[in-house]
């Protein structure tokens, strides 16, 4: 068993390379292998988005606080608030984060194939973001 304690794993910024805005990254928890999920809580300021992604194995997103943005490939933008949960397919192409005007808060979890749990993509264009 372990618990990882509240303020034991260091907040971290999303990367330029993947994300547009500020965004902070807070781990929740990355088992090692043969474990594969992986979970994270990630805040986002208003207009704060990632940039296109798939997950090979699919991703949930739970949203806990604000409101924000989901849309996939060939999809219409969706607005987002607490308590709803988004399910992205194995290999669907999207993005998401906050709206233009609210922060909002995930908690993301998705698992990892081959190591990895997320293949990145272009930068979300400011027109595709306001839709």
């Amino acid at each position: 068993m372990e618990i990882k304690r509240i303020g034991s794993q260091p907040s971290g910024k999303g990367p330029a390379e993947y994300f547009t805005g500020t965004v902070r990254i807070d781990p929740l928890n990355s088992p090692p292998e043969p474990a594969r999920v992986a979970m994270a809580l990630v805040t986002f300021e208003p207009g704060a988005r990632t940039a296109w992604h798939t997950h090979p194995l699919g991703q949930t997103l739970i949203v806990t606080a604000g409101c924000g943005w989901v849309q996939r490939q060939g999809g219409q933008r969706e607005e987002i608030k607490p308590g709803d949960v988004v399910y992205f397919e194995p290999n669907e192409k999207h993005w998401h984060g906050a709206s233009a005007t609210t922060a909002m808060s995930h908690i993301a979890i998705q698992e990892r194939l081959n190591g990895s749990p997320v293949d990145w993509m272009e930068h979300v264009t400011d027109i595709q973001y306001n839709g």
